[in-house]
């Protein structure tokens, strides 16, 4: 369990106020509340804690996670055996909304290309957030025309939206970030370029798309991993080298999409797992959640059926849904220790820094950055959405509560499109009579046995959370969709929950929620203006300019 997983030293236990405590490291500069630190030995004991007034605290007992009421109007101070420590007092809802909202994008794409709005918010438990994302449009030649498309001489958009779960660090997201994209659009202007001059005129096939999507992907790797060491062979110093092999020594899962405008195709690139869910919507004013990629772990059965041929003989290749017992994605970038030979892990170690190889390191490597790609021809015409999100999100939700938590947000924040009410009721909730839904449900066509797809984990946050499934546990309070995904995710009408959640600071929150990353594509008809525009109701004040 968790908590066993942490030394006395880092985590004073629950006192019998039941308040929680964290310890204040040397090196951070946080300023705690409280007065100065009493003598040792006995709690000072504030007055207004005798006197009976009362406060939510965040608690947590037994590896469970709940909010209750305390004696205590006022900070606690205790001393500790090696340093002094104070409880974390609880976020007031307006406190925990603006922390919710502080990383919040929303851009409404005004091209007439099938993509009305993207909608983003991170939210970070480590720190720094080892996430990170990336949104960029591309225009492309109009000698680039498709079999169905009379019209070879109007151009098209390429659109690509990445979110990148980091882990051990967030140097390979951060560089992911910088990079990954160029590395696929170079990959994707080639294959055009070539099959084009080759076949007269006519696009690449899919099988092309998809290997030249793929391509990218190796390449990038390649430079992280392998191509680091001779670049950092000629730093001269340390540090210098650090720097070069930090992507290397981290890792990141990534989740790419490409949306080319004239096809309609929507591709998704899976390394690790991250998911893509596509919102469909159905006659009768439903939705249907359709998975897009599949989670790429060590408890994958296609994962560990690949791993298990790739490397026989081995049998801890895949152990207690690990690779090697240790990292879970099965796919990723980075992650040099299960990349690198014996050798060079040797080199890396006595040149400059590291650690021992692995114990079980026998037939490297282990891991890779090749993903699965999948195509979708999306229905702008019908409004359909994607959400791409970082695995910290379907820790705490369903495809289906996903998909239909947006279909609600969408009957209260109905978008602007050319589609007529009747090709697209969530536009316009004429399939409810232009009323909210009076009820607590969720506007979702449910799975009998969600959780049996292959590939497709359950929610494991619940258990941990003691929290019943129920859609009256739902709201909707936010403009962007995204934030309105991870404060439901969070406890949604719970407020005592969520404030909590929130409260809990790294690296301690890490134990109950992951960094958050979150993306939402609604795709519908616009009036075409050939921009890109801050939508300023759903984006926090700090955001300035579009990122396509």
């Amino acid at each position: 369990m968790y908590l066993r997983q942490f030394s006395a030293a880092a985590i004073v236990s629950i006192v019998a106020s039941s308040l929680w405590y964290y310890r204040k490291e040397p090196d951070q500069k946080r300023e705690l509340a409280g007065s100065p630190t009493t003598a040792r030995g006995l709690p000072h004991l504030n007055p207004a804690v005798a006197n009976g007034q009362s406060q939510s605290r965040p608690v947590v007992e037994d590896d469970r996670f709940f909010v209750q009421e305390v004696a205590s109007s006022g900070p606690i101070i205790k001393s500790a055996e090696v340093q002094s420590v104070s409880p974390h007092a609880m976020l007031n809802p307006e406190e925990a909304t603006q922390k919710l909202r502080h990383l919040q994008e929303s851009y409404e794409v005004l091209r007439g290309r099938g993509v009305l709005r993207y909608d983003i918010v991170q939210l970070p438990s480590n720190n720094p957030i080892e996430d990170d994302h990336v949104e960029k449009l591309m225009e492309t030649s109009p000698s680039v025309p498709l079999h169905d498309q009379t019209d070879s001489s109007a151009t098209s958009d390429w659109m690509f939206w990445s979110v990148f779960d980091g882990h051990s660090g967030w140097t390979t997201s951060a560089k992911l970030r910088q990079v990954l994209t160029s590395y696929v659009a170079r990959e994707l202007d080639a294959t055009y370029k070539h099959t084009i001059a080759a076949s007269s005129l006519l696009p690449p096939s899919a099988a092309l798309v998809d290997a030249a999507i793929k391509q990218g992907f190796l390449k990038c790797d390649h430079d992280i991993v392998h191509e680091s060491i001779n670049r950092a062979k000629k730093a001269n110093t340390k540090s210098a080298a650090a720097d070069i092999l930090g992507p290397a020594l981290s890792g990141s899962c990534a989740l790419l999409s490409f949306y080319d405008s004239r096809s309609k195709d929507f591709r998704v690139a899976c390394t690790g797992d991250s998911r893509a869910v596509l919102g469909r919507l159905n006659p009768n004013g439903t939705w249907t959640a359709q998975p897009l990629s599949e989670d790429q772990t060590g408890g994958t059965p296609s994962e560990m059926a690949r791993l298990r041929a790739e490397h026989p003989g081995e049998p801890n290749v895949v152990a207690h849904g690990r690779i090697l017992g240790n990292l879970e994605p099965s796919r990723a970038f980075g992650d040099a220790h299960y990349k690198w030979a014996r050798d060079i892990q040797d080199m890396v170690k006595k040149d400059w820094f590291g650690r021992s190889p692995l114990t079980l390191l026998k037939t490297p490597p282990y891991v890779t950055a090749e993903p699965v790609v999948t195509t979708t021809r999306v229905m702008p015409e019908k409004g359909d959405f994607v959400v791409l999100a970082t695995d910290g999100l379907w820790e705490m939700l369903t495809n289906d509560e996903v998909v239909g938590l947006v279909g609600r947000w969408l009957e209260e924040n109905p978008l602007k499109s050319k589609t007529t009410p009747s090709a697209s009721p969530s536009w316009t909730r004429s399939f409810l009579g232009g009323k909210a839904r009076s009820d607590a449900s969720l506007p979702v066509n449910r799975l009998h046995n969600e959780s049996s797809q292959s590939g497709q984990r359950s929610p494991i946050r619940r258990q941990q959370w003691d929290i019943t499934a129920g859609d009256e546990r739902f709201v909707v309070e936010d403009k962007n969709a995204a934030t309105h995904l991870v404060r439901n995710a969070l406890g949604g009408r719970d407020r005592d929950m969520v404030c909590g959640l929130l409260t809990l600071p790294s690296p301690y929150s890490r134990r109950y929620r992951d960094d958050l990353t979150v993306e939402v594509i609604f795709f519908g008809e616009a009036e075409p203006c050939g921009d890109v525009v801050l939508n300023v109701e759903a984006s926090a004040p700090r955001i300035a300019r579009p990122k396509l």
